[in-house]
C-alpha cells in the first residue's frame, strides 16, 4: 500500500501573454477549492488523497488540467462544480468522471 491512495497535481503555471496556460483560468482558485473539498470530505492525509501544486505539465491546449495519480487520467475543467465533480466521483469513489477527460492527443 502506497502512502496515499491517490495525488491530483493541478498545472498552476502562468506564461507571459502571448503563450496559452492553466494560470489564465484560475488554476490557483481550482486548486484551493479542491484542497478545501478533500479535506471537508475526509479524504485527506495518508491513506487518502493528497492535492498537489505543480508547475507546467505539457497539456497547456487543454487548459486549465489536471491528472490523477496513480491512475493517470488527465482532466480539464471550467468551474468550481467540475472540481466538485472530480472529487465525488474520482477522488471519492475511483470513478473517472468521463465528460472532462483531456483527450490524449491534446498536448502544449
Amino acid at each position: 500500500m502506497s502512502y496515499f491512495e491517490r495525488h491530483i497535481f493541478f498545472c498552476l503555471n502562468q506564461r507571459d501573454k502571448s503563450e496559452a496556460s492553466c494560470g489564465d483560468h484560475d488554476a490557483q482558485g481550482a486548486f484551493d477549492h479542491c484542497k478545501h473539498r478533500v479535506k471537508a470530505e475526509g479524504l485527506a492525509g495518508p491513506g487518502g488523497v493528497r492535492v498537489n501544486k505543480a508547475g507546467c505539465l505539457d497539456r497547456c491546449a487543454g487548459g486549465p488540467v489536471a491528472v490523477v495519480y496513480p491512475e493517470a487520467v488527465w482532466y480539464t475543467y471550467v468551474d468550481r462544480s467540475d472540481i466538485d465533480e472530480i472529487v465525488e466521483s474520482h477522488l471519492k469513489n475511483g470513478v473517472v468522471v468521463e465528460r472532462l477527460v483531456l483527450p490524449p492527443t491534446v498536448g502544449r
